[in-house]
């Protein structure tokens, strides 16, 4: 008899809604968004100068749920519902009694779960007369996420590629220009931003927030393109809630429920859409899940930044957010996992962090490939450098399982496979990777960049 592996929905199960967690947490202390000239809290009305009306409600809203919309969800269908796995022949490997499933994003057409934000957000710019959009991304998954996203609606697309990642990872690229987007490096001489940023340093490998300037700029100086971004913001962690919401009906089709929700942290995204519609349950009388943000030792946000008010790009056009922050001058090593190298992350889990709803952990690029080939050699899916984060941060808790004695449910994100990343593993197996680590002496220099906010 053949073991069940695989639970998989029908077209029909696709969320018709959203979930917004804010509506389950407990009131907010301080505003998330602030007006860096004046310090006064952001409403709906002061968004709309870079975004469509309905992101900029969705993104202060208090509602628990947002319709989707029915051409976004007819697109969400060419690879929604994603499957739930079972990962017996990781469970063997290890000798765990720990059950351990996983929700695979990499089935979405540009192989990672950003699709799920870059569909709605460009059919919400189309209908506010957006000819194309504007963004940047680190590994590419975003990217390529924006560019398919906009080739369905006939927009164009530039893209604000950090440096490193664009070298790193050239096929990226290429997918990009397949759906027909301007892909170009970051820092840039298309911006004063990224002119800036190369006149002090010229070898700048470029980050997250460097490539969020640039593309901030360009966006503000034509009015008929529009900004869109991949991750961090609220309306952009409830779009990835699909994710969630379809793992509780999978959850329930294997007759049982997670003990332990683990995901990759950088902007917040993948993570927030996992476990965010697990907590929503626990907020509401549910089961108690335990929630794990496995993030890089490179770049440990969680971990060692503060919560501050703080710009998410480099250039300080946008406005402050309340988040943890390693401040807003920061560059990351040049990890492989550059989805994760990002100086700040999404308000909503800096919230559910503080309300002790999740927990965080930072690890080293050498333990993550090495988890990432053993579920490889196991599953047969080779993850992207992001998602290995979660991989080790699973492996972990089942062999805790195994040392205790104990059968735990554990369910972790495959945010999306390796394909476009075997660079890195050639370097892995080459050994010519390293453990990179945040200096303390930089992340020291880069907390001072940390603007000092007075609330009005």
């Amino acid at each position: 008899m053949v073991e069940k592996i695989k639970f998989q929905l029908d077209e029909k199960d696709i969320p018709t809604t959203w979930y917004n967690i804010v509506a389950d947490l407990p009131d907010a202390k301080d505003a998330t968004v602030l007006d860096p000239a004046t310090g006064a809290a952001l409403g709906r009305d002061d968004l709309l100068h870079v975004m469509p009306k309905e992101l900029a409600e969705q993104e202060t809203s208090t509602e628990r749920e947002f319709e989707i919309p029915e051409p976004v969800r007819q697109l969400y269908a060419q690879w929604r519902p994603s499957p739930l796995f079972r990962a017996r022949r990781l469970e063997k490997a290890l000798g765990t009694p720990a059950r351990i499933y996983y929700k695979y994003e990499g089935v979405a057409p540009t192989g990672s779960h950003k699709p799920n934000t870059g569909i709605p957000q460009a059919y919400y710019n189309k209908l506010a007369g957006k000819t194309g959009l504007v963004t940047e991304t680190g590994a590419g998954q975003w990217g390529s996420a924006a560019a398919l996203s906009t080739a369905m609606f006939g927009m164009t697309a530039k893209v604000f590629m950090v440096k490193v990642s664009f070298e790193q990872k050239p096929y990226r690229r290429a997918l990009m220009e397949s759906f027909g987007a301007t892909c170009i490096p970051s820092p840039s001489i298309e911006t004063a931003a990224g002119r800036a940023i190369l006149a002090e340093d010229p070898d700048s490998p470029g980050s997250l927030g460097i490539a969020t300037s640039e593309a901030l700029e360009v966006a503000m100086q034509n009015p008929e393109l529009g900004y869109c971004l991949g991750s961090a913001a609220n309306h952009v962690l409830a779009h990835q809630t699909v994710i969630g919401q379809e793992a509780l009906l999978q959850m329930a089709m294997a007759d049982d429920y997670p003990d332990i929700v683990v995901g990759c942290s950088g902007g917040g995204s993948n993570l927030a859409g996992l476990s965010f519609p697990f907590l929503g349950e626990q907020l509401r009388g549910g089961k108690k899940v335990r929630v794990i943000a496995v993030e890089p030792a490179a770049c440990p946000t969680l971990t060692k930044g503060q919560i501050a008010y703080d710009y998410s790009d480099t250039g300080r056009l946008g406005p402050l957010f309340r988040m943890h922050t390693l401040g807003h001058k920061f560059v990351p090593p040049a990890v492989h996992a550059g989805g994760l190298r990002a100086h700040g992350i999404g308000p909503l889990i800096t919230r559910v962090l503080e309300e002790e709803l999740i927990e965080a952990t930072a690890v080293g690029q050498l333990e993550c490939f090495e988890a990432g080939v053993q579920f490889a050699r196991s599953e047969g899916i080779l993850p992207a450098p992001e998602s290995t984060h979660a991989i080790r941060g699973a492996i972990d808790e089942a062999i805790r399982c195994r040392e205790e004695g104990q059968s735990r449910a554990i369910l972790f994100g495959l945010s999306g496979h390796g394909h476009f990343d075997l660079s890195a593993y050639d370097k892995y197996f080459a050994g010519q990777l390293t453990d990179e680590i945040a200096d303390e002496a930089i992340l020291q220099q880069a907390a001072a960049s940390i603007p000092e906010v007075t609330l009005l």
